[in-house]
């Protein structure tokens, strides 16, 4: 069954080129393969989500490793026997999280002025929204749009009115693996009607694919970025920000990620009696030229680099993970499906825009779109073997 004449803009609004392309409902579940033109990376993909389920890169001994977490089997990414984890998707409309579900157009500062929208308000007993709402955009069936041997296209059409935003929103996201083990990924969006949209990816690593540890010390991280957002209890930016001067946020100098989590326990910086990271940090100097963030593991000797176009970068370091009432069943690759994935063992990381923007109009970005101005993500990563 065709969607609807709308999607028939998609391709021309985001501007893909590409000679055919046919918008068509797709088996959510369906796994799409990819491996880059040299073989030197692999990745699996299912449209439920545009979930990222499997990503292999090779380790210092030249062996494959699929360092992304995930669930072996695929119709999990739905179910709510496994929770609502975000393992690998899109998440949007609104990525992060919005003070009380709520914004307005024009910005004003906590929904404080007039033409107030709500969302659903789905963290933290109904205080905020996370990640779009109860249905954001890791819990819809998106489309293929476009496939070759080494990239895939996958559309969205969200509805004027979804979870409560304004304007009929199309999306694309394109994931390419091209030579030298590197994934380029690139969303874009047009909206019929002023609405704001922050799209990122929220992909679960372990860059040892848990063979050599269950823990982050190995995991090194450097970037230069000298602020943080600051945030309340629940996450929620404050419209202040925190000099990471002389605190364990300073990732200037490379440093253990695991070796600076218990360093975090006076400061609550992950939230209210919460050990860990879970912060947004503002890049002091992206050229969009070169890496900004660079991580690596010291055991498996995977090394990732990224470059990207967006100010900002979360981190979570999986503080919440492991959930004794509803632990989540490893893949097989990572020691499953018996044991489970424990606490400060994986890392999200997130290219993104300035968190609640939304809220908090004196942060320097605009993050209402519209016909006029579309929108647009981009990001590549680069894994390598340390030398």
């Amino acid at each position: 069954m065709r969607l609807p004449n709308l999607a028939y803009r998609l391709p021309i609004l985001l501007g893909l080129t590409h000679a055919a392309v046919a918008l068509w409902d797709s088996d959510p579940f369906q796994v799409v393969n990819l491996t880059a033109p040299d073989g030197s990376a692999r990745a699996n993909f299912i449209p439920y989500g545009a979930t990222a389920t499997n990503f292999w890169v090779q380790d210092k001994t030249g062996n494959f490793r699929d360092i992304l977490l995930g669930y072996d089997n695929v119709t999990w990414y739905e179910s709510e026997e496994v929770g609502r984890n975000f393992f690998g998707p899109i998440v949007g409309r609104y990525a992060n999280r919005i003070r009380n579900g709520t914004f307005t157009i024009p910005v004003t500062k906590n929904a404080s002025g007039p033409n107030k929208y709500q969302v659903p308000e789905n963290e933290h007993n109904g205080t905020n929204s996370l990640h779009g709402g109860e249905i954001g955009y890791d819990r819809r069936p998106w489309s293929v749009l476009y496939k070759t041997a080494n990239a895939v296209t996958f559309g969205l059409i969200d509805p004027d009115g979804e979870q409560g935003f304004p304007g009929t929103v199309l999306v694309a996201v394109t994931y390419a693996l091209e030579a030298e083990a590197t994934w380029k990924i690139s969303m874009n969006a047009i909206a019929t009607a002023e609405t704001p949209i922050m799209l990122s990816g929220h992909h679960f690593w372990n860059l040892d694919a848990y063979q050599d540890s269950e823990d982050l010390l190995g995991h090194v991280a450097q970037f230069d970025a000298s602020r943080v957002i600051a945030t309340d209890g629940n996450l929620i930016p404050n419209g202040e920000l925190i000099d990471v001067t002389g605190t364990p946020l300073d990732f200037r100098e490379a440093k253990s990620i695991g070796g600076s989590i218990n360093d975090t326990e006076p400061f609550a910086y992950c939230g209210t009696d919460c050990v860990g990271f879970d912060n947004a940090w503002i890049y002091d100097n992206n050229l969009e030229d070169g890496p900004v963030f660079s991580v690596w593991s010291t055991n498996s000797g995977i090394k990732l680099d990224v470059i990207t176009n967006q100010p900002a970068l979360q981190i979570y370091s999986c503080n919440g993970i492991f959930n004794p009432d509803l632990p989540i069943p490893r893949k097989a690759a990572h020691g499953g499906p018996l044991s489970s994935y424990p606490q400060h063992s994986c890392l999200v990381i997130e290219q993104e825009s300035w968190l609640d923007a939304i809220n908090n109009p004196e942060f320097p970005v605009d993050q209402i779109y519209g016909p006029t101005r579309p929108y647009n993500w981009e990001a590549t990563y680069v894994f390598s073997v340390l030398e």
